[in-house]
């Protein structure tokens, strides 16, 4: 996640509730004042207030009149536009607003925001997936559509038999990672896991072809099955002048339709709601193609219900309006997904490998619709760690509506689809992911390479550790064990609050790009905001993060400091400090502290050994970044140095320091690089720290860009001996 706090300030333009202003601030938006430093009190709805569809379509009408002044607060360039997309206001009367971007009329993939204003108009603080304005050379493509759409499909690694025509590519920016691209966006159809017509997306470089990203289009639970009867229920129907129909009023006009076994390729090919004389649905098996209907209505209602009272969030995109669902999908269909494009859902009736039980369960419609949610907040791309969060996000949620729904025939626990007559028990756990053989338990740094269905395990591990800690226990009559990484113990939070914490993460501070250091950075400041930066509820967020190895945990609130006996320790004297973690950023951003999604494994630029690094800088724009470290133990004897490999890429000629990068230790730079530096590799650089010999210190590489040409420092396999 990309952060960039405002610095100028004032600006004229009307807002609802005020003027448009900024201040200067220190982190991404200012802690909310009814969760005071050292309170503990939950605010109601994850501390948003409930809207009507008018106040908040007046609300995000309010934030597009605004848009062109954002935009030219946060710096981005004049050939970028914001568009407003949502408005979340908190209880004090605090927004947050968050913008998709374009550049010279071309979708940004990548470029979303989000604002945050005080009540006043005042801008605290902004989440920006990509830092600064948007930059390309040229926006005319060097290959045509059609060209682009052959490309893709000799990219594709989702689906087999690929096939993509012209219109099918489109003209994009693609500004995940640190330098805008022009690219198109390919939707490519092949033989896939949702069957002989699944989609995959495919972004190429628009002047080489070469492929910047991939991933599937349908968010889907897949398995060898999928399906469960939630038995009598009531649910909400529509009276017709001929009867009944499966419409429900109660939640925004929900549809359920049977899809007459349509080809994926086109589920509504002949599709008609469910209708008939009487008002009573189903008959508990699949023998009736109601009874199907009768799941995915309840399990529906039960969705929305919960981010209602939870959250006050009035469906999908939280303006009341009802989404479509579809059953008895293809033949043989072992899947459900959720399809932005047409803001529906879709149910296989499964197969002879799980008994031929429909993709209907209520975790499975709470995952499917929750996809929804995602989609229409942070909207986290469906691939690398942003993928698996992504996947996360609707298995947290599934689970949440699961123990909400409090259904007798299925109880709440931490088992993804254990309902759907699976020959392994369940799709996933949340409390060991692990188990499966496949899904990861603990952060890793190849975590972003493997399918998002199994590194969701890294976030559901998480969240379960945050809810519940750790040990054994039984939930919902099934056996849960809470493990860790990093064998820490320590009690949850309770599920509620967990789930608070990352909807308010989700909605508030997470954008497309967020991974898995960024979403640790974005519920530690949700957790800040609802139960106070001091609270037991933040320090415990922290632990679960660290225990599934993102990051360390916070010092524990509600143990004091001691003051040392001796403030000036002597050279001699041991260093009470912990040595250099992580040096080679093999394990992500975990003992590093970044400005900006600096450490990345991205394929755009070389690391000097395994695939992280840290990326500084490069944006051709105003720009200040760093990435430190504190508690580093510099030995006590010999002559002890700091040894790290860099390299410099600059579009700047000549000596002149125009862009720099400074070594600094304790705050006092030391070394100091530029683009008058730029090497065509990786040059080993060493700076002498015997006059920190024995003393515990911060270490510290700081960034500055100047407003012209761009300069790119790369940073590997840092060390102190």
């Amino acid at each position: 996640m990309y952060r960039r706090n405002a610095l100028a300030a004032g600006v004229a333009a009307a807002l609802a509730l005020g003027s448009v202003s900024m201040v200067a601030t220190q982190s991404t938006a200012v802690p909310q004042s009814a969760a005071a430093a050292g309170t503990s009190v939950a605010q109601p709805g994850a501390g948003f207030k409930a809207m009507t569809a008018d106040v908040r379509g007046e609300a995000i009408r309010t934030a597009g009149r605004n848009a062109a002044a954002t935009a030219r607060e946060l710096g981005l360039g004049p050939g970028e536009r914001l568009v407003a997309k949502d408005v979340l206001i908190d209880a004090d009367g605090s927004r947050h607003v968050r913008y998709d971007r374009t550049y010279r009329g071309l979708p940004v993939i990548g470029g979303d925001l989000v604002v945050h204003l005080a009540e006043d108009g005042t801008i605290t603080g902004s989440d920006l997936a990509h830092q600064g304005a948007i930059r390309v050379a040229r926006t005319t493509p060097k290959l045509t559509a059609a060209d682009a759409s052959a490309k893709a499909v000799k990219h594709a690694r989702h689906v087999k038999k690929a096939k993509a025509g012209s219109k099918d590519s489109t003209l994009v920016v693609y500004a995940v990672g640190k330098i805008p691209v022009l690219a198109y966006r390919s939707t490519v159809t092949g033989q896939g896991e949702t069957g002989p017509t699944s989609r995959e997306a495919v972004i190429v470089d628009a002047a080489t072809g070469a492929a910047l990203d991939q991933y599937e289009l349908h968010q889907s639970v897949t398995g060898t099955g999928n399906g469960v009867t939630v038995g009598q229920v009531s649910i909400e129907t529509t009276q017709t002048a001929g009867g009944y129909t499966l419409t429900d009023p109660a939640h925004g006009g929900t549809i359920v339709y049977d899809s007459y076994n349509s080809p994926q390729s086109n589920p509504r090919q002949n599709a008609r709601p469910f209708s008939k004389a009487t008002n009573s649905w189903g008959n508990g098996t699949s023998s009736s193609r109601e009874s199907a209907a009768v799941d995915a209505s309840y399990g529906l209602a039960k969705t929305w219900d919960y981010f209602k009272n939870s959250f006050n969030r009035s469906g999908i995109r939280n303006d009341g309006r009802g989404a479509r669902a579809y059953v008895h999908v293809d033949n043989s269909l072992v899947n459900a997904f959720y399809d932005d494009n047409c803001f529906c859902m879709y149910f296989g009736d499964g197969s002879s490998q799980n008994g031929n039980t429909p993709l209907t369960a209520v975790d499975v419609a709470g995952h499917e619709m929750s996809h929804g949610v995602t989609a229409a907040t942070a909207n986290l791309t469906y691939s690398g760690e942003s993928g698996g969060l992504n996947e996360a996000t609707s298995d947290i949620f599934g689970t949440m509506v699961e123990f909400y729904a409090d259904n007798a025939g299925d109880p709440g626990d931490y088992y993804i689809g254990e309902k759907l007559n699976l020959s392994g028990g369940s799709l996933r756990r949340m409390d060991n992911p692990a188990t499966d053989g496949r899904s990861l338990s603990c952060w890793n740094s190849g975590a972003g390479s493997v399918d998002v269905h199994l590194s969701s395990g890294i976030g559901n591990h998480f969240f379960y550790l945050a809810a519940e800690g750790t040990g054994a226990k039984t939930i919902g009559g099934r056996s849960h064990n809470g493990t860790t990484c990093n064998n820490d113990t320590f009690t949850g939070i309770g599920k509620d609050k967990a789930a608070a914490v990352w909807y308010r993460a989700l909605t508030t501070y997470m954008t497309s790009t967020t991974n898995y250091a960024g979403a640790r950075t974005a519920t530690l400041q949700a957790a800040a905001d609802l139960y106070g930066a001091n609270s037991q509820e933040r320090y415990l967020v922290s632990k679960a993060w660290a225990a599934v190895s993102v990051g360390t945990a916070l010092p524990d609130p509600g143990t004091p400091t001691p003051t040392p006996t001796d403030p000036t320790p002597s050279p001699t004297t041991p260093p009470t400090g912990n040595a250099l973690a992580n040096g080679s950023f093999e394990q992500g951003a975990s003992g590093w502290t970044q400005s900006a999604n600096i450490i990345t494994n991205s394929s755009l630029q070389p690391a000097r050994d395994g695939s992280w690094y840290a990326w500084m800088m490069g944006y051709g724009t105003n720009a200040v970044e760093s990435v430190s470290q504190p508690n580093i133990a510099v030995p006590a004897t010999g002559t002890p140095k700091l040894t790290f490999w860099l390299k410099v890429s600059t579009q700047e000629s000549g000596l002149i320091a125009y862009d720099t990068l400074k070594v600094k230790v304790n705050g006092t730079t030391l070394a100091t690089y530029s683009n008058a530096n730029a090497s065509s590799g990786y040059v080993q650089k060493t700076v002498d720290l015997s006059a920190y010999k024995g003393q515990t210190v911060k270490l510290e590489f700081a960034g500055t860009e100047d407003a012209y040409l761009s300069t790119i420092f790369l940073l590997d396999q840092i060390a102190i001996g």
